[in-house]
């Protein structure tokens, strides 16, 4: 099993910049991509970045130039800085990682998927 955690969430002024951690734990063997999404009130999670496992970034529009991924894979754990943060920013914002692990109920490595609980950022105008 894969148990993500995030962290760095928080309430910030128009403009302003934020930090996200989102650290791995668990029998990994190996993280391939990982990434962020988002959720705001009343609307779908979409997604917002990822990072593959060779360093490849992506980012949805609405963050490009703004919005930076990176990973230290010695930690298992990705980053999302934020910069020039604006109040559509606003959202619950959830990592994800596809992994190899072991998996003790079926006593053998496969792949998961694994999301985080989410950590809620505010930005206000």
């Amino acid at each position: 099993q894969v148990q993500l955690v995030e962290s760095g969430g928080g309430l910030v002024q128009a403009g302003g910049s934020l930090r996200l951690s989102c650290a791995a734990s668990g029998s990994i063997f190996s993280i391939n991509a990982m990434g962020w999404y988002r959720q705001a009130p009343g609307k779908q999670r979409e997604w917002t970045a990822a990072i593959t496992g060779g360093g490849s970034r992506n980012y949805a529009d609405s963050v490009k130039g703004r919005f930076t991924i990176s990973r230290d894979n010695a930690k298992n754990t990705v980053y999302l800085q934020m910069n020039s943060l604006k109040p559509e920013d606003t959202a619950v914002y959830y990592c994800n990682a596809d992994a190899v692990a072991w998996d003790s109920s079926s006593w053998s490595r496969r792949d998961f998927r694994s999301w985080g609980q989410g950590t809620q950022v505010t930005v206000s105008s």
